[in-house]
């Protein structure tokens, strides 16, 4: 079994660690390391992954790794293509594994469950990205559809989309999201505005309107807790 001694005490390397105690006993530095294989002359793979981290500025950390870019981590000295590529690759897994477990006839019966359900794949954004969720009249999600993605502060969402969408797919109602990359979820008067548009546009429709969820990093606005709805 491979070891490394540290501070005179003899510590097991990541890979043995991983089989002798669980992913889960493994520091996020270690789990990269295992991802990196190798370290750089003079530094072993944790120490690299340490740098890497790093190297995801405010964001140090493993959430970091949505943030930063390939050419970035290729900076890194002991960063190349194919190290860089695979740390990309997690940040993308992560993300399709949170969209997995959005089941496709899950049931929307309360805000915190719809942010539950979305938070990993809409936080990590570096654009506004407005989505539509679609249910039937049990409260189940039929569909979701991106209605589109603005610039860091703004985004467009059009009534006449949103309604067109729920007509294709007989929606009973329907639920709105859109992410603050900023990560603070307080709307603004636009949104608030915005909102209150798509009510009156939902009464004539007879599509319902049944929520505004505003998505921020870990943390969720409800426009309908808020009153506006």
């Amino acid at each position: 079994m491979y070891q490394r001694k540290e501070n005179g005490n003899i510590q097991l390397l990541p890979y043995d660690k991983f089989l002798q105690n669980g992913a889960e006993s493994l520091s996020d530095e270690e789990l990269l390391a295992i991802i990196l294989r190798t370290g750089t002359k003079g530094e072993d793979a944790v120490t690299l992954a340490c740098r890497v981290l790093d190297a995801c500025g405010e964001r140090r950390g493993i959430e970091g790794l949505h943030h930063v870019t390939t050419k970035r981590l290729m900076q890194i000295s002991g960063i190349g293509e194919v190290k860089a590529v695979k740390l990309k690759a997690i940040a993308e897994l992560s993300n399709r594994i949170a969209k997995a477990k959005v089941r496709p006839d899950v049931c929307f019966r309360h805000p915190g469950e719809v942010a539950d359900a979305y938070m990993e794949q809409m936080r990590h954004l570096e654009k506004e990205h407005c989505m539509a969720v679609f249910t039937d009249s049990k409260d189940r999600r039929i569909t979701d559809v991106k209605l589109s993605i603005g610039n860091l502060n703004t985004s467009i969402m059009s009534a006449r989309e949103i309604f067109r969408q729920a007509l294709m797919c007989n929606a009973a109602s329907v639920i709105l999201l859109h992410n603050h990359p900023s990560g603070d979820p307080t709307p603004s008067k636009e949104d608030i505005a915005l909102t209150l548009r798509l009510k009156e546009a939902s009464q004539i429709m007879e599509i319902p309107l049944l929520d505004h969820i505003i998505i921020g990093d870990n943390t969720y606005i409800s426009l309908r807790e808020k009153g506006v709805l």
